[in-house]
Formats: C-alpha cells, sequence, structure tokens
C-alpha cells in the first residue's frame, strides 16, 4: 500500500503540473475541422484520414477502423505512390464490397501536410515508420485532427516531450498503438494488471519483460531511387544515406520492412516490443506518468551490415517504489511481476506476429501465477478497476465522440516510450545511467543528454509552436 500511495502521488502531482502548465499557456485557437458542425459531425461520423500505407496500416490500422459504421476511412497518404494506389483500391473495395452509403471514394496524397489541410477530415491515422512519427502527429494536432498513432510515440526523448506538450496545448484526443490495454483480443493484460494493483501478489518486488530480438543482415549496394517513392522526404529529419531496398520497404509486396533493423530510424526491438510491455509492467506498476531512475545493462550490436540494431540484450532499471525490472531478449517473451506473496505472468499467447523474427512457445499460457487462486480472485467493487477499452480503435473513436480521454493518452504513451528509449542510451553507452522523470535529464551526465535528441536536417524539424 505505502508503494502505491508514492506512485499515486507522482501521478497526480504530474495531472497537477499539467493542468497549470495548460492554464499559464497563451491560448491558441483550436482548429476545428468544418465537418464538425455539419451533416458528417462527429456524432454522425467520423471521417479518417489514414497517413502511412504499409504493412501495419493495411493489415491492421484500417480494417480496424473501417469495421466501425460511425467511421469511414475518406483519404489515404504514403510517401509511395504505387502504395497510395493500393491502398486507395483497398479502401474502396472494402466500402464498395459493404454497399456503404454515401460513400464517395478516397482521396490520395502524397504529402500529409495536404491532407491536414482538407477540413472534411476529422481525425487521422499514422502508420509511418518510427522517425516519422511524432513530427506529423504535432502538425496533425496543430491542424486540430483527433490522432491514433502506431507505437512507439517518437524516435527520442526530447520528440515525445514535444508530441505530449503538443497534444495538451492543443486539446485533441489521442491514441496510440498499445492495444494490449484493450480487452480484444488480449483481456488477460488488463486482468493481471488489477490483480498485481490490488495486490493480489503482495508488493511488487520485481518485473521481468521478455522482448524478441533481431538479426543482422549483410551490406546491401546502392539503388536506384524508384521513381514511385519520395526518398528525400522519407528519410525526413535522419541524415542523408543512399538507398537500398532493404533500407526501406520491399517494393514487390508488404512483408517486414527492413528500416525496422536500421538505428537511424528506430532503437529496435527495445522500442517496437518494449513500447508494449514496459507500458503494461507500468499500468501494472502504477507509474504510467514517471519512469526508470536509474538503468544498466549491455546489448550486442552489429558490427557491419546494413541492419545495426541491437541483437541480444539485457537491461535493469529500478523504479522509485523500489521495484527492479529486468528486460532481456532470453526471457520469455512477456511480463512477469514478483511480489512478496507469489507471482503473475502475462503474455499474448502463441506466437509474436507473423513478421517478427522471434515467437514465444506456442503452448505457453496467457495468463498463469504462482497460486491458481491468484487467477481465480474477484476484483470487488471497492478496488481498483482499470480503464475498460473494448478495442484500441473504437475506443479512440468513442473518445473522439465524448472528448474525453482514450486508454491510453500521449502522456502515458510518451512514458512509457522514454523509459525504453533510457533502457536503450544504457545499452549504447555500456554503463548504469540515472534518469530523473520529472525532468527528464540524466544527473550529472552530459554524454547521456546529448542523446535525448538527435540533430534533425532540414527542413524535417521540430519547432515549439507559440
Amino acid at each position: 500500500m505505502e508503494n502505491t500511495h508514492t506512485t499515486g502521488s507522482s501521478r497526480r502531482d504530474f495531472l497537477k503540473k499539467s493542468t497549470a502548465a495548460v492554464a499559464s499557456t497563451i491560448f491558441v485557437p483550436t482548429i476545428v475541422p468544418a465537418s464538425v458542425f455539419g451533416p458528417n459531425a462527429p456524432s454522425n461520423r467520423i471521417n479518417v484520414g489514414a497517413i502511412g500505407t504499409g504493412r501495419i496500416s493495411r493489415e491492421h490500422d484500417m480494417p480496424e477502423i473501417w469495421k466501425y459504421d460511425h467511421a469511414q476511412i475518406v483519404a489515404v497518404c504514403d510517401l509511395d505512390s504505387r502504395r497510395v494506389q493500393d491502398a486507395k483500391q483497398l479502401v474502396e473495395k472494402y466500402y464498395t464490397d459493404k454497399k456503404t452509403k454515401k460513400f464517395k471514394g478516397v482521396k490520395t496524397y502524397e504529402n500529409y501536410h495536404e491532407l491536414l489541410g482538407d477540413k472534411d477530415i476529422d481525425a487521422v491515422v499514422i502508420s509511418t515508420p518510427d522517425h516519422w512519427h511524432a513530427l506529423p502527429a504535432i502538425h496533425a494536432a496543430r491542424a486540430g485532427k483527433d490522432i491514433y498513432m502506431q507505437k512507439p510515440t517518437s524516435l527520442t526523448i526530447a520528440e515525445g516531450r514535444m508530441l505530449s506538450d503538443a497534444l495538451r496545448k492543443t486539446d485533441r484526443i489521442f491514441q496510440i498503438g498499445s492495444q494490449q490495454r484493450s480487452v480484444n483480443p488480449w483481456p488477460q493484460f488488463k486482468r493481471a494488471c488489477e490483480l498485481v494493483r490490488n495486490g493480489r501478489i503482495g508488493q511488487v518486488k520485481a518485473v521481468y519483460v521478455g522482448l524478441p530480438g533481431d538479426p543482422s543482415g549483410e551490406d546491401e549496394p546502392e539503388m536506384p531511387v524508384p521513381k514511385n517513392l519520395n526518398y528525400n522526404m522519407w528519410l525526413g529529419s535522419t541524415p542523408e544515406v543512399y538507398y537500398t531496398e532493404k533500407r526501406v520497404h520491399p517494393q514487390a509486396d508488404y512483408s517486414r520492412p527492413g528500416w525496422l533493423r536500421c538505428e537511424q530510424f528506430g532503437a529496435g526491438m527495445i522500442t517496437g516490443w518494449g513500447s508494449h510491455h514496459i507500458d503494461i509492467a507500468h499500468w501494472a506498476m502504477d507509474t504510467e506518468y514517471t519512469g526508470p531512475l536509474e538503468v544498466s545493462g549491455w546489448a550486442e550490436f552489429p558490427a557491419s551490415g546494413l541492419w545495426n540494431v541491437h541483437g541480444k540484450f539485457q537491461t535493469e532499471a529500478l523504479y522509485a517504489n523500489g521495484v527492479k525490472m529486468i528486460v532481456s531478449n532470453e526471457l520469455p517473451n512477456g511480463v512477469k511481476f514478483e511480489g512478496t506473496e507469489g507471482w503473475i505472468f502475462v503474455t499474448r499467447g502463441g506466437g509474436v506476429t507473423a513478421s517478427d523474427p522471434t515467437a514465444v512457445a506456442a503452448n505457453s499460457k496467457v495468463l498463469n501465477a504462482s497460486d491458481p487462486k491468484i487467477l481465480s480472485s474477484v476484483i470487488g467493487t471497492g478496488e481498483i478497476h482499470l480503464y475498460e477499452s473494448p478495442e484500441q480503435h473504437g475506443n479512440w473513436l468513442d473518445s473522439i465522440r465524448s472528448r474525453k480521454p482514450a486508454v491510453t493518452n500521449v502522456e502515458i504513451a510518451h512514458r512509457s516510450c522514454s523509459a525504453c528509449l533510457v533502457h536503450h542510451i544504457a545499452m549504447k553507452l555500456k554503463r548504469k545511467v540515472y534518469w530523473d522523470p520529472e525532468k527528464e535529464q540524466f544527473k550529472n551526465d552530459g554524454e547521456a543528454n546529448k542523446m535525448l535528441s538527435r540533430p534533425m536536417r532540414a527542413p524535417y524539424q521540430l519547432a515549439v509552436s507559440r
């Protein structure tokens, strides 16, 4: 109970500070889409634009949105013109086959700024590579659009802070793709977190987070840039490097893209899957609005080849409530909570995803405990009941209508991502780092603080709105 009080106070302190910050900022008028006041108002139908139409958009984000009758995908945008046309055909076929009334077809855009300028669009789903998350989300917020975005929240901790601040100032609805928080399709995560929050394993002492690994690759030759790809803009804020297909995405299909294994565009599995599992750990520990105090660890990084994200690794973090967190690719994929009176393990079960390089054992239990009585325990009416979200995209759409926060607001999303990035910085430095989660800086460590941000290539820099 003492730990819960401490972390709960931290969260309340953060919320008070956020409220005070909003009150003290210069008023910025919210740009409201014209459709809010017309026959297609959010109370009737939410018009959604899809930014990024690759694998995750086609297989997950767009299908999870178009299944709701009160939303309609009306525009698609991608820097690969071939993918834009594929997305247009995919969406139009769905609505045509469904015989959707008042469907007027799908608009196409190459530049997301033009999509954001479309006053008929109420909200956007951002399914771009990691290095193109924070910038379009900030621009979308300033354009008055509500936002669903794939995880992780940002490429750097500094970007994530700017994104959270931008959402606070513009009062837009935000949801991150941390779908393990929603009961469909994985109700076991919320159940595990409620059991931990309500003391069913006693006082939490340690959390073990198992993530997949990523194999390295060979050097790849320079190739001509496909005419259908705006490669310069695709690189965005990151350094200019030669084009080779395995650095970007496949041209012939929608299989797993190579950029996932390039540190130029993301941190690898520590944010790719860490954003999911560390978020669950934070939810259960009631540390959603803070982060670790210190992190140490090691990782193997490829000495050569195009793909250079971390391979095998193990890191250890310490939180203010005394909980130790171990994160490693050697642990079973999932999250294990150890307390003074038992343990709980939770995972997706059956595998990771079809395109990820590492899978968990097919026969693993999705929810397990040291004692079966822990799992059958009833959460009473006077106990802690966590946010009930039936499905992540549907929860976002409901929040757009109600204007109440979604299950994973932007600050929660930023804190899970920033924790992952602190682990990554410890991996890179190969030593212990001391983190101040309030100031979001490392203590007396100029070398580590330089890694809070990256130089941003013009004209793709982030600028703070005044």
